[in-house]
């Protein structure tokens, strides 16, 4: 489904209540074949989806950076990585790097970023739904499907996939 931003959050807000029963119900019962289902879920949703349509999570969320992440994009920015520290990042309450505001200081008026080829790990890796052990992060997931248009589509195919009655 391609979705209007701001209809998107209200649909994504009324089915928060619905989704975190769900994934309670999941967590006590997960499938064993869960990963596989995440995976084709995924695949099937990211076949109609353009994140450069959206880029929701860049203007809204900020991924965590690693100290590998660090050196990599600082050394693309030919920074010193206590001067990108300083410039770009912030540590959260759970003792992580984070960016210092939102939207992301590298995302383009045209929804692409800027340091694309070197981007932190969580942005490439994101939104982590076809991951391995992916009850491992089943709250993570539930958190963005108030995020990402595409967890909202692939969390509501897998309710139909996986019910829970």
């Amino acid at each position: 489904m391609k979705w209007n931003i701001e209809d998107f959050k209200l649909v994504s807000k009324t089915k928060l209540a619905e989704s975190k029963v769900y994934f309670k119900k999941l967590i006590k019962k997960t499938p064993k074949n869960l990963d596989l289902i995440m995976q084709d879920l995924h695949e099937e949703v990211f076949n109609y989806t353009d994140c450069l349509q959206c880029a929701n999570c860049c203007k809204t969320t900020s991924p965590i950076f690693t100290i590998k992440d660090i050196a990599k994009i600082s050394k693309h920015l030919k920074m010193k990585e206590i001067q990108f520290i300083n410039q770009y990042l912030r540590v959260d309450e759970d003792d992580f790097y984070v960016l210092q505001k939102a939207p992301c200081s590298f995302l383009m008026d045209d929804n692409e970023c800027m340091i694309y080829e070197v981007r932190p790990k969580a942005c490439s890796e994101y939104p982590h739904t076809n991951r391995k052990k992916f009850i491992q992060i089943a709250n993570l997931t539930l958190n963005n499907t108030e995020v990402c248009p595409a967890v909202y589509d692939i969390v509501e195919k897998l309710k139909q996939k996986v019910p829970f009655n």
